[in-house]
This record gives structure tokens, C-alpha cells and sequence, in this order.
């Protein structure tokens, strides 16, 4: 009976999230900022998959996974950007447990995919350069798309969700089996583990163990992985015997890649690796910002920028649609 009363009022907790309000006059640039962020977002990662599906020559191993890289970042940002922006134009900022919680739920679900799938294009990327490498050197090459048939893309794929999706399900339940019954205030603007795990009054350390054990799991496979793929990588391009072939291999198959997990692996070095007083709340925000706000608004250019087929498809998209309009208007 009392474990159903403490579901009951647990089940009837509001949290508020105190977000950037202590700061009153950066809510509209603020505001304005992230809407801006969010709005490139959502149109840089919806624009790469409508680009790689309409042009066949993206039909790729590297293409597929990049396609589902753009998919999750949009998901994540969806999640937490629309929360913040409400509540930094309303005065009213609170949210029902239960929202909190499968906010944390999807929020973590594409965390920890785009984390596996960064580890799986890390491992594509050894395999185009590969076979790049015994193109250059034998001209004897395991083809790409054999190597990485359509079948193992898929598998591969669909591991990445279900980890994700078996990862966030251990820790929201870690969350759900805890009572919530003092402050309700949390120092953030969104519901990220540690800030709804202080707000508990009930013995946390289950809910803290699951979250260390799985966070560390999740690190040394991912780092493993890519520092694998990376080591190879590496020796395979010095072994390159020209230097047209060594330059392609970078520019084309590796750079973007690299500079993606560079940034995604330091705003989490600085988020959870660096010293955080009590008083660097702010500091705290800013680092959440960049990772849950502003990563998934690079990625799609990063990724576009550098490569030409991307770049001469949204060329030939936008002349299709300028003509499309000069001739009605006419």
C-alpha cells in the first residue's frame, strides 16, 4: 500500500525547469538564436536525406548510414529544442513527470544511436578507404558495395537503434522505480539524468550504477571501435603509393567524418569529463547547448560541404525549382 502511494504521488509530480530565466533579458535572443539553430537544423537534415534519396549515385554503404545520421539528429533536436524555446517566451515552465521522463527516454534513444552509428561509419570508412588502398596499390579491389552489402548496412543499422532503444530503457526505468517527493526545481533546461536524478528521495544508487555501468559500456565499445577503424585507416593511407590516392582517401572518405566525431567527442569530454563546481551551472548549460542544440545542425554541413555529389545535387534541385517557378510565372 505505501509503495502504491509513493507511485501515486510520484505519478502526480510537476518539475520546473529553471532553464536560462535567470537571465531575463537574453530570453528573446535567445529565443532568436535557437529558433534560428533549429530551423537550419531541420532543414539541413531533412534536406541531406531528400538529397540522397532522390540521387542514385548516393545509393551507398557511406550514404545509407549518413541518411540515418541526419534522421537521428533531427529526432534529438525535436525532442529538446522545442521545450527550451517554449520555455524561454512563456512564464509558466513547468513539466508533468511523466513528460519529463519520456522526454529523457527519446532523448537518450538518440544519444546512444548516434553514438553507435558515429562507431559504424567509423568502420565504413576503413572499409572504403580499404578497398581504396588495394584499388591504388594492386588494382585488385574488394568492391565497396560488396563489402558492405545491403544486408550488413541494415544490420548494422538496425544494432544502433536497438542499443539505443535497450540503453534507454534500463535508465528510464532506473528513473520510474525512484520516489519524487522534495524539490521539484530542476537547474536545467531540459530533463537530463543527473538533474531528475537529484530531485529523488528514495535510495539512487541502483539508478547511479546503471547509469555508470552502461555509460562506461557504451564509451569503451564506441571508442574501441573508431580508434580501431582510425589506427587502420591511417597505416592503410601511408602505405598509399601516390599522393593523388592519399589525398582522396582524406579529403573524400575520412576528413568529414573525423571532424564530426572531433566535435561530438570534445563537447562530451568538456560535459561530463571536466571538473563542474556547484556554481558553473551556467558553464553546464552552455556545454548541454552545444551537444543536444548545435551538433545536430553541423553534422548535414560538415558532411555536405566537403563532398561534390552532395553539393552538385542540391545545385541541380535548386535550378530545377528556379525553373519550375520561372515558367508558371510566366
Amino acid at each position: 500500500m505505501e509503495a502504491r502511494t509513493q507511485e501515486n504521488q510520484t505519478a502526480g509530480v510537476t518539475f520546473i525547469l529553471l532553464g536560462f530565466s535567470e537571465y531575463p533579458e537574453l530570453q528573446v535572443p535567445l529565443f532568436l538564436l535557437f529558433l534560428t539553430i533549429y530551423t537550419v537544423t531541420v532543414l539541413g537534415n531533412t534536406g541531406m536525406i531528400l538529397v540522397i534519396r532522390v540521387n542514385p549515385k548516393l545509393h551507398t554503404p557511406m550514404y545509407f548510414f549518413l541518411s540515418h545520421l541526419s534522421f537521428i539528429d533531427f529526432c534529438y533536436s525535436t525532442v529538446v529544442t522545442p521545450k527550451l524555446l517554449e520555455n524561454l517566451v512563456v512564464e509558466d515552465r513547468t513539466i508533468s513527470f511523466p513528460g519529463c521522463i519520456l522526454q529523457f527516454f527519446f532523448a537518450c534513444i538518440f544519444v546512444v544511436t548516434e553514438t553507435f552509428m558515429l562507431a559504424v561509419m567509423a568502420y565504413d570508412r576503413f572499409v572504403a578507404v580499404d578497398g581504396l588502398y588495394r584499388f591504388v596499390a594492386v588494382c585488385n579491389p574488394l568492391p565497396y558495395t560488396v563489402a558492405m552489402s545491403h544486408k550488413l548496412c541494415a544490420f548494422l543499422g538496425a544494432e544502433t537503434y536497438m542499443w539505443g532503444g535497450l540503453f534507454s530503457m534500463t535508465l528510464t526505468y532506473a528513473l520510474v522505480e525512484l520516489s519524487y517527493c522534495g524539490s521539484n526545481i530542476i537547474n536545467h533546461f531540459g530533463c537530463e539524468y543527473s538533474a531528475i536524478l537529484s530531485l529523488s528521495c528514495s535510495d539512487a544508487s541502483f539508478s547511479q550504477m546503471a547509469c555508470f555501468i552502461i555509460s562506461t559500456f557504451n564509451e569503451a565499445c564506441r571508442l574501441l571501435i573508431i580508434m580501431t577503424s582510425d589506427v587502420f585507416i591511417v597505416v592503410i593511407v601511408t602505405r598509399m603509393p601516390s599522393k593523388g590516392g592519399l589525398h582522396k582517401a582524406f579529403s573524400e572518405t575520412y576528413t568529414s567524418h573525423l571532424t564530426d566525431i572531433s566535435i561530438f567527442h570534445g563537447i562530451i569530454l568538456l560535459l561530463y569529463c571536466m571538473p563542474h563546481s556547484k556554481s558553473s551551472w551556467l558553464l553546464v548549460k552552455v556545454e548541454t547547448v552545444l551537444f543536444t542544440v548545435t551538433i545536430p545542425m553541423l553534422n548535414p554541413l560538415i558532411y555536405s560541404l566537403r563532398n561534390k555529389d552532395v553539393k552538385e545535387t542540391v545545385r541541380r534541385l535548386i535550378h530545377a525549382k528556379v525553373h519550375s517557378l520561372h515558367i508558371k510565372l510566366r
